[in-house]
């Protein structure tokens, strides 16, 4: 490795480049900590910014509400375009199996919930752009009441439950997503991917009631992203299965 700082040394014409390597490699030790610890809240401040954005567009387009019935679907567009660009140069996001998320008609999909859900906001960001659907979700009560999220709900078709209204959004033909484990997965659950659900089986009755498939889905690093030290930029893929 000396030999190599010499040799590049005579190349670029820089004299004591160990030291200069010796130096960055210690910046990037130092600052690593607060890069992990800022990523959870850039994370916050991007879903703000789309919040923002949302208000913006309602603004602008409230006079085209009474003649369209597709209002948000250039807000939807737009926003999905930057969270897929978002999990593309962040995160390396792939999605493995997408053919298998059908392009009309219902299904259920059942996934893992990390300690921030941001792999479902990429994957509702990647089926949108690729099918044109929005993929209802089922959310925790006090995402409801988070200061500013309500149109951000409303636009990407966020509902609380109960069971029935599950059944009745997969009966009108939409791809609806649950995640069992909830908020408790989230915070509980822990790098080894144990999976909290309890006796939370009722999204099983609402498959059966709406008579539709489920179709798992699963992030690899959902954890390491966010809670690892050093596995922030991990890369991460969902794989989709029947």
């Amino acid at each position: 490795m000396t030999c190599l700082v010499h040799i590049l040394e005579g190349w670029i014409g820089v004299q004591q480049l160990e030291d200069y390597l010796n130096f960055i490699n210690y910046l990037l030790w130092v600052f690593t900590p607060l890069i992990v610890l800022i990523l959870p809240y850039f994370t916050i401040f991007l879903l703000y910014l789309t919040i923002i954005f949302l208000h913006i567009y309602k603004r602008k387009n409230v006079l085209k509400e009474a003649y369209s019935h597709n209002l948000w679907d250039g807000a939807r567009k737009t926003v999905a375009t930057v969270w897929d660009g978002h999990a593309a140069v962040w995160h390396g996001y792939e999605v493995h199996g997408i053919e298998k998320i059908p392009e009309k008609g219902p299904a259920l999909i059942i996934f893992y919930h990390g300690a921030i859900p941001i792999d479902y906001y990429y994957f509702m960001a990647r089926i949108f752009i690729h099918t044109g659907r929005t993929c209802r979700v089922v959310a925790d009560h006090f995402v409801f009441k988070v200061p500013g999220f309500s149109l951000l709900l409303d636009v990407f078709c966020a509902l609380h439950g109960p069971r029935e209204k599950c059944v009745e959004v997969l009966k009108s033909g939409h791809l609806l997503a649950i995640s069992p484990g909830g908020v408790r997965e989230a915070l509980l659950s822990d790098e080894t991917y144990s999976i909290i659900w309890g006796d939370r089986k009722g999204f099983a009755q609402v498959a059966i009631d709406a008579k539709v498939p489920i179709i798992p889905m699963f992030t690899q690093n959902i954890r390491e992203g966010f809670r690892s030290l050093g596995g922030t930029n991990k890369e991460c893929s969902s794989r989709t299965d029947r």
